[in-house]
Order: structure tokens, then C-alpha cells, then sequence
């Protein structure tokens, strides 16, 4: 363990590094060391993406997906847009996002795991997008000043985080006057305890470390944000569910 590091923390960069060597060997995985841990921990569904997103990505860029949604469709992203890919993986959200925004917009992707970082520049090389650039970091601790993107995104990996106020803050602090929060992320129902998420799976198979429904929309307000929104999708354990979450910070 890195001087610093949390037990989570070990845990989370340990399943992630082990994936993404999977996914750079050709074969599939899911979110954490126990595959039974969500639904959704396979290989991107189709329902996540659109037909035509799904033909300009690569088959390695889909396999290396871990997601529980669409963040990019979520935040409704335009040309010229700055975004933040919190927890970006294998990349298949930077590539889509950065087609998105066209040449004058810019994507940056933000993980703390060396292989994934690896992983999601292959993918994005072969995907011919220029205007990406992949840091390596932590989500509670964001390497890019305050008010320098226009929208922040991410995929099933809030609920990764041991610190999720300070994550709720550093997007607040990196978002731009009027900027948007979309992402995707598993959520509990308001009845479960902690307890009770973690006896429905780990803290690396996104079950453990979920926020409630509630505690996510007091959380994202704590931080400063406004017009908060949590929808849940679709069920993916009993009294869990992959969420939508939008926010917005005051201009």
C-alpha cells in the first residue's frame, strides 16, 4: 500500500489493473473480482450506446467498457466543450465524448491506474481522436485548475471513491460558472443502510460503496451545485440501481 492509500482505494486500483490486463489480453470482465457483484458488469449493453456509437468504436473499446450508462448522451455534449471523464478506464466515453465536441472542443480522461491509462491511449490512438489527453490522478483530488471545464462526466465510479464529498467538491471546483454534471452511476434506494449495500455485493463490484438516492442529492447541493436530478434506470440488485445524475453549477 502507497504511503496515504486507503484499504478502498488498494482494492479498487487492484481490480482495475487486473481488467484492464483482460481487456488488453482480448477477453471480457466486469467491474469487479466477483462478476455477480451488478448486472451491468459486463461488457457495455447495447442499450448504453447508440447503434451509430457502437460502429465507430473499435471491439476493444467496447469490450473494455464497465460502465452502467451513457454519460455522454447524459450531459448532451456540443461541439467546442470542454469535459472531464472522471474514472475514464478504457476510454470509450473520452473517444465518444470527443467526437462529440469536435476539433475545438477537448476531452480529458482521469484515472489513478497505470494499465488503464495504457489501455485507453491504444484505444483512443486507434480511434484517430487528437483531441484527448489522458491524466493520471485521483477523482478526489483533480489535476486541472478551478473553473476550467465546461462539464464534467463519469461512468459507474463515483461509488468507487472512499471519499465521495471530496469528489462532489472537485466537480463543483473545476466546473466553469453554469457548467453540468452527467453521469452514470450505481445508486442505492433511500431504505438501505450501508450495511445492507454491502451485503449485496463489494466495494470494487460498485455495490458496496454506493451513495443512496438521497445522500447523492444532498451531497452534490452540499458542494455547491444546483438543479439536482437522480433517476434511477434499471435495477441491477435488490434495492440498487444504475442512476442517471445531473447537476449543474450557479452562474
Amino acid at each position: 500500500m502507497h504511503d496515504g492509500e486507503t484499504a478502498v482505494r488498494v482494492e479498487v486500483r487492484q481490480a482495475y489493473a487486473a481488467a484492464a490486463r483482460r481487456f488488453a489480453e482480448g477477453a471480457g470482465g466486469c467491474c469487479g473480482p466477483d462478476c455477480g457483484d451488478r448486472a451491468a458488469g459486463a461488457p457495455a449493453e447495447p442499450g448504453f450506446y447508440t447503434a451509430t456509437d457502437r460502429e465507430r468504436l473499435s471491439d476493444a473499446t467496447l469490450l473494455a467498457s464497465l460502465g452502467c450508462g451513457n454519460p455522454t448522451a447524459v450531459a448532451a455534449l456540443v461541439e467546442g466543450e470542454t469535459v472531464l471523464d472522471l474514472g475514464s478506464g478504457g476510454g470509450i466515453d473520452v473517444i465518444l465524448s470527443a467526437r462529440r465536441v469536435g476539433p475545438s472542443g477537448v476531452v480529458y480522461g482521469l484515472d489513478m491506474t497505470d494499465e488503464m491509462l495504457a489501455l485507453a491511449r491504444r484505444n483512443a490512438a486507434e480511434a484517430g481522436v487528437a483531441n484527448v489527453h489522458f491524466l493520471r490522478g485521483h477523482i478526489e483530488d483533480v489535476p486541472l485548475p478551478s473553473n476550467s471545464v465546461d462539464v464534467v462526466i463519469s461512468n459507474c465510479v463515483i461509488n468507487l471513491s472512499g471519499d465521495k464529498p471530496a469528489v462532489l467538491a472537485e466537480i463543483a471546483r473545476v466546473l466553469r460558472p453554469g457548467g453540468r454534471v452527467g453521469v452514470s452511476d450505481v445508486v442505492a434506494e433511500d431504505r438501505l443502510t450501508p450495511a445492507e449495500r454491502a451485503e449485496r455485493g463489494s466495494w470494487a463490484g460498485c455495490i458496496a460503496g454506493a451513495l443512496s438516492k438521497g445522500e447523492y442529492e444532498a451531497g452534490l447541493r452540499r458542494a455547491g451545485l444546483e438543479d439536482v436530478e437522480v433517476e434511477f434506470t434499471h435495477e441491477i440488485a435488490d434495492g440498487l440501481h444504475a442512476a442517471i445524475v445531473r447537476a449543474r453549477k450557479p452562474a
